[in-house]
């Protein structure tokens, strides 16, 4: 029996073994994705059943008048600072590095085994520590989160222009059709959603102000996108902001599902299965937004790229002669730049264990039931300012380039 179980462990370890190998030789970056969505479950797992350990903890419960809901803000906190603090590591070791010859590129893409174990283990030392620390901690979180859905913003706004680009520089009749039949689509999709959101978020014989003007600012917004965008003097197209305005119409939905349970102009009275479906819709764009930034950073030549790239090397002077064939023969021997930066496809998920922490703890606000997720004030107007800020930068970007037309854009 020992003899089997001996096999099975080796078995085991090989078969791990192998699976770190060919994720640190072709797919690093799904495989940090993986380490991500795993620490996304296990915060999950803690949120629903940890609250009872942790209330056995003396350094954690260190007052009786603490709620179930507190145990759980606890909870994910402790799980999001150890993931935070992971790849904040990651992201400061990884300052500079610009050709695989450096020893980093090595860490960044291998020893998956041993970064694991280190993530497993900071998760673990997480709940060792005081709850003063985690305080701030959450404190901190808001901030991060914040940046973190700027930087989502930016993501989607650089998206829908290259979307648009990839499908004017093919310059054929069908793609326009296609153009302006996607542009129409999410037009009448965005007016849509805003009307039934009407009807779900301002029911009649309650005076639901404020909710009307969340949605008509919505509608408004939409409207002055194509506007901009079309007007003679701004180089803009449809499709940018129809997509934006689909976005701004969801961004204004997952505010107002985010109503607090016993306010009355909430029509869906935010029940659980609601609640659960606008945390996993959350959860799923915080990781395609994640995912997106990893895969852009390689191709972008804004500030995402690494310190050495293929575009920087075509404006070095060409040599000559002997320094010619010299330098092929260094040039074979050295390592090609790095493809993206390191440095800042780790920041991203250091800020994304930030918005997730405050996802699951309702931007660490306990006075709703701790059976809901992501309810309250707080998440309301974090949204709605999502939305606003979403839409001034779109803005900006079609007028930037007729306020400043010495630069570039």
């Amino acid at each position: 029996m020992s003899c089997l179980c001996s096999c099975c462990v080796a078995s085991t370890c090989g078969l791990c073994s192998s699976v770190a190998s060919g994720i640190s030789s072709k797919s690093a970056r799904l495989g940090y994705c993986g380490l991500f969505g795993l620490s996304l479950v296990v915060t999950w797992i803690l949120r629903e059943v940890g609250a009872p350990l942790l209330e056995k903890i003396p350094w954690i419960s260190s007052s009786e008048t603490h709620t179930k809901a507190w145990y759980q803000t606890q909870a994910v906190l402790r799980v999001s600072m150890g993931n935070f603090l992971f790849f904040a590591i990651l992201a400061l070791i990884m300052i500079g590095v610009k050709d695989r010859n450096d020893r980093r590129d090595g860490w960044h893409h291998g020893g998956w085994i041993a970064k694991m174990v280190i993530w497993l283990l900071l998760i673990i030392l997480m709940f060792f520590l005081p709850d003063i620390v985690i305080t701030i901690y959450g404190d901190l979180s808001k901030f991060g989160a914040g940046l973190f859905l700027l930087v989502q913003v930016i993501i989607l706004l650089d998206f829908t222009h290259s979307w648009n680009d990839a499908w004017v520089e093919k310059d054929e009749q069908k793609w326009y059709i296609a153009l302006l039949a996607v542009s129409i689509g999410c037009y009448i999709a965005a007016f849509a959603f805003s009307g039934i959101l009407f009807i779900w978020f301002n029911p009649s014989g309650n005076d639901c102000g404020l909710n009307v003007f969340f949605i008509v600012m919505t509608m408004v917004l939409a409207f002055a996108f194509a506007v901009i965008a079309l007007h003679p003097t701004v180089n803009g197209s449809l499709l940018p902001a129809s997509v934006i305005s689909v976005y701004s119409a969801y961004v204004c939905y997952t505010a107002l599902s985010s109503e607090p349970r016993d306010y009355a102009c909430n029509g869906l009275h935010h029940s659980s299965a609601v609640s659960v479906g606008t945390l996993l819709l959350g959860m799923a764009t915080t990781i395609l937004s994640v995912l997106y930034s990893a895969l852009r950073a390689g191709s972008s030549t804004t500030f995402l790229s690494p310190p050495s790239s293929p575009r920087a090397a075509e404006k070095k002077p060409l040599l000559e002669g002997k320094e010619l064939e010299e330098g092929k023969d260094k040039n074979e021997k050295e390592a090609k730049p790095v493809s993206y930066s390191y440095t800042f496809f780790h920041l991203i998920f250091a800020l994304a264990s930030m918005y997730s922490a405050m996802l699951l703890s309702g931007w660490t606000n306990s006075a709703e039931s701790s059976d809901l997720i992501d309810v309250g004030w707080t998440s309301v107007w974090v949204r709605i300012c999502t939305e606003w800020v979403t839409a001034a930068l779109y803005v900006w970007s079609l007028v930037a380039p007729l306020l400043f037309p010495d630069r570039e854009f």
